[in-house]
């Protein structure tokens, strides 16, 4: 098989939900052999990119007060704990052969205070002062970790049909985002691909934002 990513194997997380289904087909497209829903890491074998989409409900609307234990943990167990454990599972065989790439699913809303939304982006800050810390100390050994802090993102649990149809919606839609718009996921995991390939070498630990000018 030819393409940008050929012979490589991409381990994508939670394939089913959120950035996954655009994922594998993106990097299958781009030649990669693509690993998803593996039931333990051990089965997945040689990972030369690992594509950590961790992702959750986002509660929004819900004071601090109201923020229980259940939901707060909620997050970081589904977006946080899980990360340092795919790295954790994951790093040594990159840096045993001097090269590997780690992208992230991230998330804009730690870049912009959002009232009444207190453990999302408490758990997306914490994915991505992981990212920055881990990079650098990966860079080392030719392993390239970065995040991709997206919001206003195509999405059938953040943004269905139903709510994209609603015009208060669209009017936020355009009052809040710049361009005007939300992203298609492929526009999204074209970012994706990009830092999965080596034209992106240079890139270490950054959080770069995508969400049509919502952050910068």
């Amino acid at each position: 098989m030819t393409g940008k990513l050929a012979g490589k194997r991409v381990l994508v997380t939670q394939a089913n939900d959120y950035m996954g289904p655009q994922s594998v087909q993106t990097f299958r497209g781009a030649g990669a052999e693509v690993i998803a829903d593996v039931s333990g890491l051990a089965e997945a074998g040689t990972v030369d990119i690992l594509l950590a989409n961790l992702a959750a409900p986002n509660h929004h609307g819900v004071a601090v007060a109201d923020v229980d234990d259940e939901i707060w943990a909620s997050a970081f167990d589904v977006m946080v704990h899980p990360l340092h454990r795919l790295v954790r599972a994951t790093a040594p065989q990159m840096i045993a052969r001097g090269a590997g790439k780690i992208i992230v699913y991230g998330s804009a809303t730690p870049l912009r205070g959002i009232a009444r939304l207190a453990a999302y982006p408490a758990a997306r800050g914490a994915q991505a002062g992981y990212v920055r810390s881990v990079g650098t100390e990966l860079a080392r050994n030719n392993i390239q970790m970065n995040l991709i802090a997206q919001n206003w993102v195509e999405s059938d649990v953040y943004y269905p049909e139903s709510l994209q149809e609603n015009p208060k919606f669209q009017a936020n839609l355009k009052r809040e985002v710049p361009l005007g718009r939300l992203a298609r996921a492929e526009e999204d995991c074209a970012l994706a691909l990009f830092l999965a390939g080596n034209d992106s070498d240079f890139f270490v630990g950054q959080v770069i934002p995508f969400a049509g000018g919502w952050v910068s």
